[in-house]
């Protein structure tokens, strides 16, 4: 069997933690978003859609100029 050791330790106390942390922060309320685009937006993207496929169309015309001939 095992002989108890003579060499005891003392209990140590526990102290709270020093370490001081900040309170988590409150989440901010976050504003309904407006899903309808307004008026002005609607005629950017109409025109933007047109321009794009008029520069396509007169890249394809360029293109089948240059290797038609």
């Amino acid at each position: 069997m095992l002989k108890d050791s003579k060499i005891r330790r003392r209990p140590v106390a526990v102290r709270p933690s020093r370490i001081r942390r900040d309170p988590l922060p409150v989440a901010p309320v976050k504003k309904a978003v407006n899903a309808y685009p307004t008026e002005r937006e609607v005629w950017v993207v109409v025109i933007g859609v047109i321009v794009f496929a008029l520069a396509l169309s007169a890249l394809m015309f360029g293109i089948s100029d240059v290797t038609a001939k």
